[in-house]
């Protein structure tokens, strides 16, 4: 029998706002169909309860924005409201895929919206979708358009000079840190259009030579390794260099694994011909955040046991409530699925505790 857990926390969320506090996002959408798909579902409602003060109305709008005149209002925060009518059309006379196919590339040079929690809500919305097809969830794949059409924010251009290395590890340990950290994320992200080595960091995606025809196939040409494959590699780097790296911004720092993972769940519903530019951009996201909120040295890392679970990290999340513990185990658990790594459940269930204990 199918689980609409989901579908009922969606349904209480639908008339609620996209953020709060002027910038905050509201995750309880996200947090929910990663508890919802776990096994959490008893949990979910709960949940809802002890997040509710932290969530605001939907905002009303300020005047429609017909079809042909959507770049004006691209990236304007006042119009949410607007944004989310529009999405609520769009998705009454079309099919979801076919609207995700036509927005994905206008919004993917955007990906770092809300600090990157446009493409991550939507990344939970397509993989709930992909699941069952039900209204709710065709409404909160709108909604998660909506968030990143209204907050849409693109990085400083990359360039096409070749990556030292084909390892996504190494490559984030290159990535260039910002040089300011003492504000948030829109100030820091600006500073990497003065960072001499930033083009080439953000330019050249792991694995991916710069001398190739990448063509439209999904593959580089250089190797067997497909898109999902390196998009994959991608998320596991970060999901482990959180252990050593997530002390000096156990929340932002969480957005290196959780954004590129949101993509590369929606690879399913995209057609190849949007793959590498997803890489791309999924790449260029987990670089910038890498780059805005790293420390300057990791911090020693003890060998975790190795019989350990990943339903102690679960537990340690779901006991907090912690919506960002939540979503990096969901990655995670992505991770272990894929590498099997046997120190891993324990390595996650010690990363955050910065998240889940006081």
């Amino acid at each position: 029998m199918a689980d609409f857990t989901i579908d009922e926390a969606y349904q209480r969320l639908r008339s609620t706002g996209p953020e709060r506090d002027g910038w905050l996002s509201n995750h309880a959408p996200m947090a929910a169909e990663a508890l919802a798909r776990h096994g959490y579902g008893a949990q979910v409602h709960r949940w809802l309860d002890r997040y509710a003060d932290k969530l605001t109305d939907r905002p009303r709008g300020i005047s429609a924005i017909p079809v042909e005149e959507w770049r004006d209002p691209l990236g304007d925060p006042t119009r949410a409201g607007d944004w989310l009518d529009y999405f609520a059309r769009e998705l009454a006379d079309e099919s979801w895929r076919a609207v995700l196919v036509r927005w994905w590339p206008r919004l993917l040079p955007g990906i770092a919206a809300g600090a990157t929690h446009g493409v991550i809500r939507v990344g939970h919305a397509v993989r709930a979708l992909l699941d069952q097809e039900t209204p709710d969830r065709v409404a909160e794949l709108g909604a998660g358009l909506a968030y990143w059409s209204a907050r849409w924010q693109p990085l400083a251009a990359p360039g096409t000079g070749p990556y030292p290395t084909t390892d996504p590890r190494t490559a984030l340990d290159r990535v260039p840190r910002v040089p300011d950290q003492r504000f948030g994320i829109r100030a820091r992200l600006a500073q990497l259009a003065e960072s001499a080595e930033w083009p080439a960091a953000a330019g050249a995606v792991p694995g991916i030579p710069t001398d190739v025809d990448r063509g439209d196939s999904g593959d580089s040409g250089d190797s067997g390794d497909s898109v999902p494959d390196r998009l994959a590699a991608i998320v596991d780097a970060a999901v482990v260099r959180y252990a050593s790296h997530g002390y000096a911004s156990p929340i932002m720092l969480v957005h290196a694994a959780t954004a590129p993972n949101a993509v590369l769940r929606t690879l399913p519903a995209l057609p190849a011909e949007l793959w590498q530019p997803s890489l791309a951009a999924a790449w260029a996201a987990t670089a910038a955040v890498t780059a805005a909120y790293s420390p300057a040295e990791p911090r020693p890392v003890a060998p975790p046991r190795r019989d350990r679970r990943f339903d102690e990290a679960w537990a340690g999340a779901v006991r907090s409530g912690d919506e960002h513990a939540i979503k990096f185990v969901d990655t995670a658990t992505d991770t272990y699925a894929r590498t099997g790594d046997p120190t891993l459940p324990g390595l996650v269930a010690e990363a955050i505790r910065p998240l889940t204990e006081p």
